[in-house]
């Protein structure tokens, strides 16, 4: 019996079957939802509780399961490694996505240059040839004798490379190039990346290889490619930075093997991309002296502090709706903010266009930011500055009081490590054993003490 793949068109919106594709389902009526995906033969499924069913698997309790101890391989980049989790594990699959020319090719292509003295590498390009590669890799500076690279998109041919040069590291760039020759949809295709996708996850698994998928993204900033293609992969990480700026923002946003939400700091060089090992010292102005609406806050990314200089611009509105604008922040959460200003603070701003920028590029999500963010719009409305060394960090409930907030010893030895002098924080964040580092602490109940605070 022939047990050549057959291809079928399955309704994304109400999981029809088609044996040929159609613009619009015949069953829900939905548009453009028919999607190319591989068919299980029939004879090859057998049903249980008939003759010749699959016998049982075994189930085994986990306490009587041996822990595999977790070796990580060192990718030579430290920052690259803390997002991680603290490196490559092995049998691990990576989708890296980001903006076009944020640095997403230069970046693994300098982990390859720097395992391949300790772990065989191969790197897989669809999108430049290796001419390009090595002009790139000369261009870094790198060393390029010892780096096996392959230009090709057939991913059945990548697999049969990569079983026979057995990698312990390999580097697809991009997924989004890659096809099928099963599948007649094109490259890029939702068909086509999950398929190839799951190929690939399948042979990392089997094999025990570590795998890096170089993924485009989409103009909403999302990766290109059915969603399933997040689920499969152990970590995503994500490419930001600033267009103009040279700083570039790693953050994982799934990790099975370490925290999310953790951040690595790259600056983008003629040579290359370098850490920064201070990354703090980045996201603050270094001003002088900071005027009114600036105030810094420590944030927690992962398992790191950091220090970011929060900024806000009130002005008097000509607008029957005053505007409320943030940059880095939700705008949601800043309306909240000042209703609760208004009415537990008695900052009057109802009829003030506000603006709230957090520097350097980064998004604060956490609710210490609340605090900040309402002690820098204050001073911008009454044209105060609150000094070069005070920070603040705190969360501000709807009531008007100041909640605590989770690690805030450490973001005070953060802030003290640079040399600020005073913190305002909720007063349960406040060291019991006085100052921490020659810091200043100031703990605040409610939003009326804090402001108070400032003004004294």
């Amino acid at each position: 019996m022939s047990t050549k793949a057959r291809t079928r068109y399955v309704c994304s919106e109400c999981g029809a079957v088609s044996p040929k594709w159609a613009g619009q389902c015949g069953d829900c009526s939905a548009w453009n939802s028919l999607t190319e995906e591989l068919a299980v033969p029939a004879g090859g499924v057998r049903r249980a509780g008939y003759a010749g069913a699959a016998a049982a698997g075994e189930v085994a309790d986990l306490g009587e399961v041996a822990a595999d101890e977790e070796i990580r391989l060192d990718t030579g980049l430290s920052e690259l490694n803390r997002v991680l989790g603290g490196g490559l594990v092995a049998g691990s699959v990576v989708l890296v996505g980001g903006d076009p020319g944020i640095g997403k090719s230069t970046l693994l292509l300098q982990v390859h240059a720097s395992l391949h003295d300790k772990a065989s590498v191969l790197y897989v390009s669809g999108e430049e040839s290796l001419g390009q590669i090595a002009q790139r890799a000369r261009r870094l500076q790198l060393p390029v004798a010892g780096l096996r690279c392959q230009a090709e998109t057939n991913v059945e041919r990548i697999l049969a490379t990569a079983i026979r040069e057995r990698p312990r590291v390999l580097v697809i760039d991009s997924i989004q190039t890659l096809w099928l020759p099963e599948l007649s949809s094109a490259p890029g295709s939702v068909s086509q990346v999950r398929e190839c996708a799951a190929r690939l996850v399948r042979h990392a698994k089997e094999q025990g290889v570590s795998v890096f998928l170089i993924g485009h993204v989409t103009k909403e900033g999302g990766i290109a490619g059915p969603r399933v293609l997040e689920h499969m992969v152990d970590a995503v990480l994500y490419f930001e930075g600033e267009s103009g700026s040279r700083f570039r923002i790693l953050r994982a946003l799934k990790n099975r093997f370490g925290a999310v939400n953790e951040l690595g700091v790259f600056a983008m060089t003629d040579k290359g991309l370098r850490e920064v090992p201070n990354p703090s010292a980045i996201f603050l102005s270094g001003q002088a002296e900071r005027g009114p609406g600036s105030i810094v806050m420590v944030t927690r990314e992962g398992t790191r502090p950091l220090l970011v200089e929060v900024q806000a611009l009130v002005d008097q509105s000509p607008l029957a709706n005053p505007r409320r604008v943030a940059v880095g922040y939700e705008s949601n959460r800043l309306a909240l903010l000042l209703a609760v200003a208004h009415r537990h603070g008695g900052v009057a701003i109802y009829d003030q266009d506000v603006f709230v920028n957090i520097v350097g590029g980064i998004r604060v999500s956490e609710t210490a930011a609340d605090l900040p963010v309402l002690l820098a719009v204050h001073s911008s409305f009454r044209n105060r500055s609150l000094g070069t060394h005070t920070l603040a960090f705190g969360e501000v409930g709807l009531a008007g009081e100041i909640r605590p907030i989770p690690n805030g010893e450490e973001r005070l030895r953060e802030a003290a490590h640079h040399g600020f002098r005073r913190a305002i924080v909720p007063a349960p964040n406040k060291p019991k054993k006085g100052a921490v580092g020659g810091l200043e602490v100031i703990g605040a109940a409610t939003l009326a003490e804090a402001l108070e605070a400032v003004a004294g």
